[in-house]
């Protein structure tokens, strides 16, 4: 055998063993790990791809879990440690009968950042994941690297007396009928509808206790002070009269330099309706903010 293709021949086999362990690695990463943080006396699943200080992480809304990530989870893993979260009450973690606060979410993921060992985190939140997200950044500014916003509010839509006579079914006896309106007329615009049908599957089974702690801490004023939030911040919003040019104004205002999207013809579960849209998006604002490769 001449030296030429000796070369050749353990060229191939370095090339194959290299691809072989890319390949390896890749499937390790995107294979989901399913781990529990603890928080005082709560357990917060939660599960992790890949691994590194820094962290791409996925906050769920109002009685939803992590599953509502799932298409879009998986266009990032290989690009950034991954992690996706069940905040309390919700999913996989504990359900006690507690008060459901933002304070209470955002040490949750603080805990799930400890337990996996991340320092600096770019918060992804739907719906109430927006100020539960936001409630995070004040608490944990200097672990936050940046923030996308999922059809999710940063200003009240109306005063707390107001707002709690509206939700005030979700007190009583006949909750679920309630429920099943407020969650059907969310998922009715969805394009699939067997993701419609598995979305408001989950969300109606959350406990009653869960419904209402979490729906009170949404109406807490404390949570929506005007304080900036002055990371980088992207904003994707499903069109809405509520999402107006004075929301947008007011937003712009609480978020210096923030990408304020309205997209048209989604549902609220824009990530769901959109999926390669929102993560074409949401990798494209990443990477000019070198968050991930």
């Amino acid at each position: 055998m001449t030296k030429f293709l000796r070369y050749c021949l353990i060229s191939i086999l370095l090339g194959g063993f290299m691809l072989l362990a890319s390949q390896t690695k890749q499937a390790k990463e995107s294979k989901a790990e399913d781990h529990f943080a603890k928080l005082d006396a709560l357990r917060v699943h939660y599960q992790n791809y890949g691994k590194g200080k820094d962290a791409l992480v996925f906050i769920h809304g109002w009685t939803c879990d992590l599953t509502f990530w799932k298409a879009n989870v998986p266009a990032f893993i290989g690009q950034a440690h991954v992690l996706a979260i069940d905040l309390p009450g919700h999913g996989g973690s504990d359900k006690p009968q507690i008060s459901y606060s933002m304070d209470l979410f955002a040490r949750a993921i603080d805990a799930v950042l400890q337990d996996a060992q991340v320092e600096r985190a770019t918060l992804v939140g739907h719906s109430m994941g927006t100020p539960v997200i936001r409630q995070f950044y004040r608490k944990y500014p200097a672990k936050t690297s940046a923030l996308v916003i999922v059809d999710g509010a940063l200003k009240p839509f109306g005063d707390k007396a107001a707002m709690e006579k509206v939700f005030e079914p979700l007190h009583g006896p006949n909750y679920k009928q309630f429920a099943e309106v407020m969650v059907g007329s969310m998922t009715a615009p969805m394009k699939d509808k067997t993701a419609a049908a598995a979305v408001k599957t989950t969300m109606l089974s959350a406990p009653q206790h869960v419904m209402v702690g979490a729906m009170d801490a949404m109406l807490d004023p404390d949570i929506w002070k005007d304080d900036k939030i002055n990371v980088p911040t992207l904003a994707l919003m499903a069109a809405n009269p509520s999402w107006n040019a004075d929301y947008e104004k007011a937003v712009r205002t609480l978020v210096p330099g923030v990408d304020f999207q309205v997209w048209p013809g989604v549902s609220h579960f824009l990530m769901l309706d959109e999926p390669q849209k929102f993560n074409d998006t949401v990798a494209a604002f990443l990477k000019k903010q070198k968050l991930i490769k």
